[in-house]
């Protein structure tokens, strides 16, 4: 693809014209009939440099997962059957997605789930196959698997990669070993060797598969709350990697690092199946990914190895990447860094890619959108701080809704709504009709949850969320499941959590305490590590205030709490300042139609304190201004 700097030239012509592959299956076979032996993956068992690799060419990459296709038809899996996945990062993993997709459905599932929330969602889509790793040191994925077996009635076979070097491990469940509502034995297999009897050639039967089938079923919700499933068709997936593909402008000189897992939208998506569209090479980075120490330790040393174009990360990766000296390696290869999942400062941006002469594309989407809804463009001008124009296709509004989610009115410039987006690469609902309640205010226009201002050239600017999730290093956290923890404590009347904005991670979770007896800070703060299991929810900070504010029907306002905790990160960055801040400065912060939470900061600096303001501020992408 050549340089262009205006991007919506692509949609001159209608999109159904375009003649998109109708699969995920087509596309793939395409590539691998354009690009045979070029390479596709690159796999890294480990994380070091020097470690060997395992290839697959194109036409190689197919026909495992036509292999793969092929074993799940033999167990059982038909064009609404769902294939379950519990894996790290793989060759394994694409063999799964894409062949579970070519003859029925996959469903993804995160590792960090509790075992609960697993077998909710694996009853939910009657899993009949799951596909696991074997026991292995400092992962528990083996013991969530065996647990899962006895809650899924409906799981017949469990494929495990890397059983056939752990026998002791293999068996047949009997019917005594499951749960008595359970029609059938379940049987665990390796999956390289039960897989490795199959056809590589082509698919055993028709598949039946079309742009409008469903391909997918990945769950949104994070680490903790309840997941809800979000389908995907063909035509959704296969629109999400043209639409990427166009708007990074990559083509088969391209180079992708994968590090982000896959059971997640963006590894799937960015770094997997729009590489592949356009014959790109994948590099998969270890099992763990960004998660493995090694791999951060020789970051820079990969990318000049293997001529890596660019990778995609959340805002902690990028924290992190700024701590590993870089100067000694050729970065020449790498050419931008999309970047998304929560907010992105400003002066990490900047220091960024003063360090590392690459661009970072900051984007804004969601697993509804298949992945992607905008980003910074690659050419022309990229405004930090927003997360840039709609991609092509997509259509984005920001509307004014009323308190039963019915549309009132478009925005206009600049003006804060709820944001709506509708397009190819946008699902049709989710799978239980109670998520689907006031998510659709004009018909085929889905309501992100998130408020958002576009200013007059169609750049998006978030300023908050409608819905009241914390997002920490990416990691969506259900405020409610830290509420419902701190509840339980005899002495709380009334708790509300929110996110307080960190440079690093984005948000972290503090939580306001409004009590009914004798308690402290400290005493709640250790309540909380003890009654809330999933790690990253635990707050941070508990403030116990008189009353928590309440809107005029009784509701906790979080707006106000969110003000209030924004106050005190202000006040304490001034503090920091020492003698350069006069002593008798003041911060409120308000609700701004433009910025969402704004910080007025009462005093009149000199231009140096003005400028450690600034560097200070900008860190938490907080809005602020001076008022005398």
């Amino acid at each position: 693809m050549s340089s262009r700097n205006d991007l919506y030239d692509v949609e001159s012509t209608p999109l159904e014209q375009r003649r998109l592959p109708s699969s995920t299956y087509a596309l793939l076979q395409n590539s691998a009939e354009r690009f045979g032996d070029k390479t596709a993956l690159r796999f890294l068992p480990v994380g070091a440099s020097e470690a060997e690799v395992v290839l697959y060419s194109y036409s190689g990459l197919f026909a495992s997962i036509t292999q793969t296709a092929n074993a799940f038809m033999a167990l059982g899996i038909g064009r609404k059957d769902c294939v379950s996945m519990l894996l790290p990062n793989l060759p394994q993993t694409h063999f799964t997605i894409w062949g579970a997709e070519a003859v029925g459905i996959v469903n993804p599932l995160n590792p960090l789930l509790d075992t609960a929330h697993l077998a909710a969602i694996m009853n939910e889509v009657e899993s009949k196959v799951l596909v696991t790793m074997a026991p292995a040191s400092g992962s528990d994925l083996w013991d969530k698997a065996l647990q899962l077996v006895d809650r899924v009635p409906s799981l017949s076979t469990v494929l495990v990669v890397g059983l056939a070097a752990r026998s002791d491990s293999t068996k047949e469940l009997s019917q005594e070993d499951r749960n008595p509502d359970t029609t059938l034995p379940c049987q665990i297999l390796d999956f390289d060797e039960y897989v490795a009897g199959f056809d590589r050639a082509s698919l055993s039967r028709n598949s039946e598969v079309n742009a409008d089938t469903r391909a997918s079923l990945f769950h949104t919700g994070g680490t903790t709350g309840t997941p809800k499933l979000a389908p995907h068709t063909h035509g959704n997936e296969v629109a999400m990697a043209w639409q990427l593909a166009n708007t990074m402008d990559i083509d088969s000189d391209t180079v992708a690092l994968c590090g982000l897992p896959l059971f997640h939208v963006n590894a799937v998506f960015v770094t997997g199946l729009t590489p592949w569209l356009v014959g790109a090479e994948v590099v998969l980075a270890s099992p763990q990914g960004y998660r493995d120490p090694t791999i951060f330790r020789e970051f820079w040393a990969l990318v000049e190895k293997y001529r890596v174009s660019y990778f995609s990360a959340v805002p902690t990766i990028l924290s992190d990447l700024l701590e590993v000296d870089s100067d000694a390696y050729d970065l020449s290869s790498l050419e931008f860094c999309a970047c998304g999942a929560a907010p992105l400062s400003v002066e990490l941006v900047s220091q960024f890619e003063a360090r590392t002469g690459l661009v970072v594309l900051e984007g804004y989407g969601q697993t509804e959108g298949c992945c992607v809804s905008t980003t910074n463009p690659r050419y022309g001008e990229r405004r930090v701080g927003s997360v840039g124009r709609r991609l092509p296709y997509l259509q984005l509004r920001t509307v004014v809704l009323d308190e039963e989610s019915s549309y009132v009115r478009d925005c206009s410039v600049d003006e804060v709504g709820s944001i709506l987006i509708k397009g190819p690469n946008v699902f049709g609902g989710y799978t239980k009709a109670e998520h689907n309640a006031e998510l659709w205010p004009q018909e085929g226009w889905f309501k992100t949850g998130d408020l958002g201002r576009l200013d007059a050239e169609g750049y998006l600017w978030l300023t908050g969320r409608s819905k009241d999730l914390i997002i920490r290093g990416g990691h969506n956290i259900d405020p409610q499941s830290i509420e419902e923890a701190l509840y339980k404590h005899p002495a709380v009347a009334a708790v509300a959590a929110v996110g307080k904005p960190d440079p690093r991670l984005g948000e972290l979770p503090v939580a306001y305490v409004q009590l009914s007896g004798a308690a402290s800070e400290i005493e709640l703060l250790q309540f909380a590590r003890d009654h809330i299991n999933e790690r990253a929810a635990v707050p941070k900070e508990i403030h116990i205030i008189d009353a928590l504010p309440l809107t005029a029907v009784g509701k906790i306002s979080k707006p106000e709490l969110r003000n209030d905790i924004i106050r005190r990160i202000v006040e304490s960055e001034l503090d920091m300042i020492g003698d350069l801040m006069s002593s008798d400065y003041t911060v409120a912060v308000e609700v701004s139609e433009r910025y969402g939470q704004l910080a007025l900061i009462g005093v009149k600096p000199t231009v140096r304190v003005q400028s450690e303001i600034k560097r200070r501020l900008d860190a938490y992408r907080i809005a602020y201004r001076f008022k005398e």
